[in-house]
């Protein structure tokens, strides 16, 4: 097991509202400089432009920094998957997250077992996991029945039990359905706070150990489900952090400061 930080961890530093978006190094750079172990490369549609020298790069940096690198996209179609394998093993990757569903597919449980079927053989082959999210738009219980229709050692789940609240899904009963399955770990506090005038909720992220998450229950849950001599579960940073009022600066130095206490609280457990 190792702690690392993910993409998400710099929502607001790599997007189009930053003055000079952070690039892939400097994400590396820092992740190193904070005491991360791992950089989970997730959501990042601008690697899938790298060439095979740009990734090459890449992994060069991350192997100077002492760094393991992961991979995170979405979908369950083959030829995309086997596209993001392709870039696995050039970057030394082998865990890569997905999850069920596109903009613009929405397969039913049997079919993404169907699809699922005809990428993970090579993936085993190759010693890549690919983990399947946790989230709203696909029930805990289709997720699980997909797992396990595939019946692969090279696929399994990756636990983000805040992420199915918006499904009405309580984060124990996710964590306790999925622990047996968990090849990664998305960290992640969050918290609801009323609105003004007490008109409703907003359901957000806030900084870890001070929100809902159960994080000794989880990690208890997952360890307890372990396969002995199972590969050990890497647990990786993100945020969900609202744009600030003081805007960008205020925005990114908050966001900082929230990766810097996320890794630092995860790598005190210990």
């Amino acid at each position: 097991m190792a702690y690392g930080i993910s993409t998400y961890a710099y929502f607001w530093r790599i997007s189009a509202r930053a003055p000079r978006p952070m690039t892939l190094p400097g994400m590396l750079r820092d992740t190193r400089a904070l005491g991360g172990e791992v950089f989970q490369i997730c959501d990042y549609p601008e690697i899938e432009t790298y060439d095979a020298a740009q990734l090459a790069d890449v992994r060069a940096l991350a192997d100077d920094l002492g760094l393991t690198l992961e991979l995170g996209t979405r979908g369950v179609r083959p030829d995309h998957l086997l596209k993001y394998l392709d870039m696995a093993r050039q970057l030394g990757v082998t865990l890569v997250r997905s999850m069920m569903n596109t903009a613009t597919h929405r397969p039913t449980p049997a079919e993404a077992i169907a699809l699922l079927g005809a990428s993970v053989p090579a993936y085993a082959d190759a010693g890549v996991t690919l983990g399947l999210e946790t989230y709203e738009q696909v029930s805990t219980d289709d997720l699980v029945t997909v797992v396990r229709g595939v019946d692969s050692r090279h696929l399994g789940v990756v636990l983000d039990p805040g992420n199915s609240v918006a499904r009405l899904e309580r984060p124990a009963d996710v964590v306790a359905a999925t622990a047996p399955y968990v090849v990664n770990i998305h960290v992640k506090d969050f918290a609801f706070t009323r609105r003004d005038g007490w008109v409703g909720f907003t359901y957000a992220g806030c900084p870890l150990g001070t929100g809902l998450l159960d994080y000794d229950g989880m990690i208890a849950a997952v360890g307890a489900a372990r396969t002995p001599g199972a590969p050990g579960v890497n647990q990786i940073v993100e945020h969900w952090l609202p744009w600030q009022d003081g805007g960008f600066d205020a925005t990114a130095r908050l966001e900082h400061q929230w990766t810097q206490h996320s890794i630092s609280t995860l790598l005190r457990s210990e």
